[in-house]
C-alpha cells in the first residue's frame, strides 16, 4: 500500500466540517503524528472556525487542485449522498480515504469504491468507532476464547429519543433513508465483528411517530454464516432504558457491553466478572485515527477493511429491501 515515510506526518483534510467533524478533530489533536493540513466547507462561519482554530487551509470545494499537494488522506464527514463522489476523487488522485458511515448509499457504489482502493494502492475505511471501544475488543475475545460456549443468541439497541424534523438526517435524498442507515450502519459492523459474516435479514419498519420521510423505528433480525440469530432494534423515537447496548447468549454463559461498563457470566456461576470500563468516544476516535495512521506508516493492519465497510451497507441495504417486501432475504455477498 502506497504509505508514508517513517518519521513523516500524515497531513490531513477534513471534508465537512459539521457535528462529526468535531469528533474526528478533537481526536486529531491528540495524535503526535498527524496533523489537519486542510479543512473543507462551503459554509463560510463553520469552515472559517476550523480554520482559525486548527490554524489550516480552508477551500470551500473539495475538487480545488490545490488541495492535492497538501494533504496525504481525506476524512469524509459530509451527508451520506456525497460519500462516493468524493472518496472517488479522493482514491483517483491517490488520496486515503477515511470516510465516515455509511461508506455510501447503495452497495454498487460501495463496492466500486473498494475496487479503485485496491487498483490504486490506498487505504479505504468506514469510520466505525465501535471496532475501537475496549469494551467490544475484549468481548471479542472473550467470545472466541469459548469460555461462553457456542454462541446461540444476540441483541444490540440504540434507542434514544431525538427530534429529527430539522436535520439533513430525515431527509432521504441526503441521507439515503432514517435510523436503520444511520444507526443500523454501526449494529451492522458490531454484529459482524463479533459473530462473523452476516447472510440473512428480516426488517420491520416501526410507527412513524415523528412524521418524517424517513422511518425513526426499526428492528431487524438476522442470521449469521455460523448460525447465531440476533436482532437490532435502532429508535429515534424511544429510549430504552437499558445499562447494556449489546447482549450475547451461549450455551454456556452470557456477555453484556454496556456505556459504563461490561460483564460476563459462566452458567453455574452466580458471579458476573467485570471487564472493560464502557464507552469512551473521543478514545474511540482517536484509536481509529491511530490504526489508520498505523496502517499508512505500515506498522499496522486496518482493524476494518475495505470489504467490511463494504459488508455494512450490504447488510443495510439488504435490511431496506426486506422491510420494503415484509420478508427475509439473502444480504449480498453473503456465502
Amino acid at each position: 500500500m502506497k504509505g508514508v515515510t517513517k518519521g513523516q506526518t500524515v497531513r490531513f483534510g477534513i471534508i465537512g466540517c459539521g457535528r462529526i467533524a468535531q469528533s474526528h478533530l478533537q481526536a486529531l489533536a491528540t495524535l503526535p503524528e498527524a496533523k489537519l493540513a486542510v479543512a473543507v466547507e462551503n459554509r463560510k462561519a463553520a469552515g472559517e472556525a476550523v480554520a482559525e482554530e486548527h490554524k489550516c487551509v480552508l477551500y470551500a470545494d473539495y475538487r480545488e487542485p490545490a488541495i492535492l499537494d497538501s494533504i496525504d488522506a481525506a476524512i469524509i464527514c459530509t451527508p451520506p449522498s456525497l460519500h462516493h463522489d468524493i472518496a472517488r476523487h479522493f482514491l483517483e488522485r491517490g488520496v486515503h480515504v477515511l470516510c465516515e458511515k455509511p461508506l455510501t448509499i447503495q452497495s454498487e457504489q460501495a463496492r466500486s469504491l473498494v475496487a479503485l482502493s485496491r487498483e490504486r494502492d490506498l487505504l479505504l475505511m468506514m469510520a466505525s468507532k465501535f471496532r475501537y471501544v475496549d469494551d467490544i475488543i475484549k468481548a471479542k475475545a472473550i467470545i472466541e476464547s469459548g469460555i461462553l460456549g457456542r454462541i446461540v443468541m444476540y441483541e444490540n439497541s440504540f434507542c434514544s429519543k431525538i427530534s429529527m424534523q430539522d436535520r439533513w438526517n430525515a431527509d432521504r435524498g441526503i441521507s439515503g433513508g432514517g435510523v436503520l442507515i444511520d444507526n443500523g450502519s454501526h449494529s451492522a459492523d458490531i454484529a459482524r465483528y463479533l459473530l462473523g459474516p452476516i447472510v440473512d435479514v428480516q426488517a420491520q419498519n416501526g410507527i412513524a411517530w415523528q412524521g418524517l420521510d424517513v422511518e425513526d423505528t426499526v428492528r431487524v433480525q438476522f442470521l449469521t454464516q455460523g448460525g447465531v440469530i440476533g436482532t437490532f432494534d435502532l429508535s429515534w423515537t424511544i429510549t430504552k432504558e437499558s445499562p447494556h447496548y449489546v447482549q450475547v447468549f451461549g450455551s454456556d454463559g452470557t456477555l453484556q457491553i454496556g456505556w459504563s461498563g461490561s460483564k460476563y457470566r459462566q452458567d453455574g456461576s452466580s458471579k458476573w466478572v467485570p471487564f472493560g470500563s464502557g464507552y469512551d468516544k473521543l478514545k474511540a476516535f482517536a484509536r481509529q485515527l491511530g490504526n489508520f495512521v498505523g496502517c499508512l506508516k505500515g506498522r499496522e493492519l486496518p482493524i476494518i477493511s475495505a470489504e467490511d465497510s463494504l459488508a455494512s451497507v450490504q447488510v443495510v441495504e439488504a435490511a431496506y429491501r426486506s422491510a420494503s417486501r415484509n420478508n427475509w432475504l439473502r444480504v449480498d455477498g453473503a456465502a
